[in-house]
């Protein structure tokens, strides 16, 4: 019984020093996690952001990838407005584009080596599909490092050689 009191005292008084160091160490702990949990928090959002980025870069190179493979053809698509009408290559090129890059907001130049900016080509022409893009950052605090506008801003372009196909059909 003596024992059993004797470690009880010993073990109280163990606890109370314990409490007594941990009471003044609790301020500590919280500038610590502080400074950890920003820095944290500053890492996690940056990958987030920057996956976003590379995801809507790949997402819009596939797509005026997927534009080029269409209009090397020289394809028409109908115009949803005029049943029985298409609407003009550089039309046709633009809305494919717009349809594969979905919940993005670029501008697309098309030009050709013939006919210049604005031109699709003709049959064997050599033709170019150029992206201009502004992609919105999440987090301010990452947007800041590229700019004003908090947007990550890039070209996409493919180059290609037309098919030989009617030249009624350019435009």
């Amino acid at each position: 019984m003596r024992i059993r009191r004797a470690v009880k005292k010993v073990h109280n008084a163990r606890l109370s020093v314990l409490l007594e160091r941990n009471k003044s160490c609790r301020g500590q702990t919280m500038v610590e996690f502080a400074l950890i949990s920003m820095t944290f928090f500053l890492l996690t959002f940056a990958v987030i952001d920057f996956s976003w980025l590379m995801f809507s870069q790949m997402n819009i190179q596939d797509a005026v990838r997927e534009a080029a493979r269409y209009a090397a053809a020289g394809n028409h698509l109908p115009d949803p407005s005029t049943p029985g009408v298409t609407l003009s290559r550089t039309a046709s090129i633009t809305q494919i584009l717009n349809q594969a890059a979905t919940g993005t907001n670029c501008t697309p130049v098309i030009s050709s080596a013939a006919g210049g900016v604005g031109s699709a080509g003709g049959p064997s022409d050599t033709v170019t599909i150029m992206a201009n893009c502004a992609i919105p950052t999440l987090t301010t605090a990452i947007g800041s490092f590229f700019g004003t506008d908090n947007k990550y801003h890039f070209t996409v372009r493919s180059t290609f050689k037309n098919e030989p196909f009617s030249p009624t059909q350019t435009n």
